[in-house]
């Protein structure tokens, strides 16, 4: 009997040492569950940081990217989607609730998200989405070659490249109004780029930092007494409150001009942008390729293929503004 017992109690040593010995390693995507059919689901997690067209368009394009190499919610894929509404503390309590569920990859669009993400989940896959700079949020310490679980897509666009965009509809200006969102580093970084291509023009950017959603409209209030034209960064809550900003501006005719396509079409005037559904699709096929088996340290970061001119030549003319001929003939669309 004692010789039986000794036997059962090594087997059961055995049989843990040697489970600990195969759990996955960090990144590694390999908990997924099989599905009736014996094909095995995989548990994804999507956050996103707030509604707006910009950031749906990206969260759709998503969806799509994977579904095209294979991943598709309801067959293969538990496709958990949650929305922070922008609340920055939603998104700790999002990121947290997926390591929790021991999702295989987690998505994050937006930066906010991202880094709520990346501090939670450190061993599975997050890739995120519509992040301008993931070096100043410390999301990966090289684009080329993350270091860590993270990867994903960058939204960046040239701060100089908008600047000459604006003088070009105004060839006077002086002064330059800016909406951003303090806590939200990609738009410290835009703003500071913006400050920096500006002052080689002799151009004063008027600065109006806000903590929160509710601070926007008396923020373009303000702004609209002091400036020649307004400019919205790729900000997350600013965007999502962007007709309180087109409200302010139309009533004391200063033209406003963004970063994203989507608030063009929404009643800013002209932006260098992205295609963010596109993005979006670049995403989902990073995604789908580190589920496939990539290593997220073979996955640099990418970034959007081109910026293309779009114009709202109905928001040129409330602001009494004319679209140069040679600006016409350049833009990918022109929203009449």
């Amino acid at each position: 009997m004692r010789k039986a017992v000794s036997f059962l109690l090594s087997a059961c040593l055995f049989a843990g040492l040697t489970a600990c010995g195969n759990q996955p390693e960090a990144a590694s995507t390999g908990s997924a569950t099989p599905a009736a059919g014996g094909e095995q689901v995989v548990k994804l997690g999507l956050t996103q940081f707030v509604e707006h067209p910009a950031l749906d368009a990206i969260r759709q394009g998503i969806v799509d990217g994977l579904k095209e190499f294979g991943y598709e919610d309801g067959k293969n894929v538990e496709l958990d989607y949650q929305n922070a509404h922008g609340d920055m503390n939603n998104t700790v309590s999002i990121a947290q609730k997926y390591a929790g569920d021991g999702k295989d990859l987690v998505i994050a669009i937006a930066t906010p998200s991202a880094q709520a993400a990346a501090k939670a989940i450190t061993d599975k896959p997050v890739v995120f989405s519509s992040v301008t700079d993931p070096l100043s949020a410390q999301l990966v310490s090289s684009l080329e070659k993350p270091d860590k679980n993270v990867t994903g897509t960058s939204d960046k666009v040239s701060m100089e490249q908008q600047l000459k965009l604006v003088k070009t509809f105004l060839p006077e200006l002086k002064k330059l109004g800016v909406i951003y969102t303090t806590s939200e580093v990609n738009s410290e970084v835009q703003v500071k780029e913006l400050e920096e291509a500006a002052k080689k023009e002799g151009i004063e950017v008027v600065k109006a930092g806000i903590s929160q959603l509710s601070e926007v409209q008396l923020a373009a209030q303000g702004l609209a007494g002091k400036t020649d034209a307004m400019f919205i960064p790729i900000d997350n809550t600013v965007v999502s409150s962007f007709e309180a900003v087109l409200g302010a501006a139309e009533q004391n005719k200063i033209p406003v001009f963004a970063s994203d396509t989507d608030t063009v079409k929404r009643g800013a005037v002209a932006t260098y942008g992205i295609d963010y559904y596109q993005i979006g699709k670049q995403t989902g096929e990073m995604a789908s390729r580190i589920l496939k088996g990539q290593k997220v340290a073979d996955t640099p970061v990418e970034v959007s293929k081109q910026a293309d001119l779009y114009i709202n030549e109905k928001a040129a003319e409330t602001f009494g503004l004319t679209v140069p001929e040679a600006l016409k003939s350049q833009a990918k669309e022109i929203v009449k």
